[in-house]
């Protein structure tokens, strides 16, 4: 079964809690105004059980702060209480909740992932260089906090098996082997992109995770094959270049003959022919600066 279709045994419930400022307000004034009692209560002589309500409001009142904490921008608090599940606050600012529920801070920023370079196979099986930037974010917080154990380690790790798994699916560079415009990791970056942003997506899923943004970084050959394989993409350059060098040859040679015969400057029967080809093909084919021979003769004698 795969990531994405995991069942989630957990989902974000959201809580609403209450202000902090009224909350504080609230406490320093049952503080102040017991504590008052308390000391009146002392010099007057008054009744155990007037002290001990004193005493409880102190108490109350400083019961009534600890439940104060604060919570930046794209930060969320998750509130469990004695391991159950209450909620997930996403306010901002000075917040106030029963202050027996546990408060855990999760970020809900978008976070970059610099994945390691691997060493991987791509799909004709040599040997390549991987790795790639990944953005994400925390979307579900109690799927990121209750369904898996440790969601950035799950992120990572589920980040280099997806790079593994696309560099399994492409070849990375173009071939005879492969089919005619097939994508391939060092020309299709854009579609690799996409295609490893998308499974990014699907085995975040379970994580209640987002996948921002996702972009290889490097790519290369092994070393123990990067001569071997830059020697053969000279050599391919080289016959490309080759190719293009003799068409355009045989076009010129094609104009030469078919000026000539158009304005009969000379007659040339299919000998001449072959040998005015073959000397002109020689000179816009070669590499080299050629010498000109002065022929004193005839082709014939």
């Amino acid at each position: 079964m795969s990531v994405a279709s995991a069942v989630h045994s957990r989902q974000e419930n959201s809580f609403s809690s209450i202000s902090g400022y009224a909350a504080v307000a609230a406490g320093l004034v049952l503080i102040v105004l017991c504590g008052w009692w308390l000391k009146s209560g002392i010099q007057d002589a008054a009744s155990p059980g007037q002290l001990l309500m004193a005493c409880f409001g102190i108490v109350a009142g400083i019961f009534i702060l600890a439940g104060l904490y604060m919570l930046q921008p794209n930060e969320s608090a998750i509130l469990t209480l004695f391991g159950r599940y209450i909620g997930t606050d996403r306010g901002e600012g000075l917040r106030w909740a029963f202050p027996l529920y546990v408060k855990r801070r999760l970020s809900l920023r978008a976070r970059n992932l610099n994945a390691p370079t691997l060493k991987v196979n791509d799909k004709r099986g040599n040997p390549i260089e991987i790795s790639a930037a990944i953005v994400w974010r925390v979307r579900d917080t109690a799927q990121a906090v209750f369904d898996v154990d440790d969601f950035e380690r799950y992120v990572t790790v589920q980040a280099e098996a997806a790079l593994r798994h696309l560099a399994s699916l492409y070849a990375y560079d173009d071939g005879e082997d492969l089919a005619p415009g097939e994508t391939t990791l060092r020309a299709g970056m854009d579609d690799v992109s996409r295609a490893l942003k998308q499974e990014l997506q699907e085995r975040f899923e379970a994580a209640g995770v987002d996948t921002l943004d996702a972009k290889l970084t490097h790519l290369a050959y092994a070393p123990e094959i990067a001569q071997v394989m830059l020697r053969r993409q000279q050599a391919e350059a080289i016959i490309s270049a080759r190719k293009k060098i003799v068409h355009g040859a045989v076009s010129m040679v094609e104009d030469a003959l078919n000026g000539l015969a158009e304005r009969e400057i000379v007659e040339l029967d299919s000998e001449r022919r072959a040998a005015m080809v073959s000397n002109l093909l020689v000179v816009l084919c070669s590499d080299k600066d050629t010498q000109p021979i002065v022929n004193a003769g005839t082709l014939y004698n």
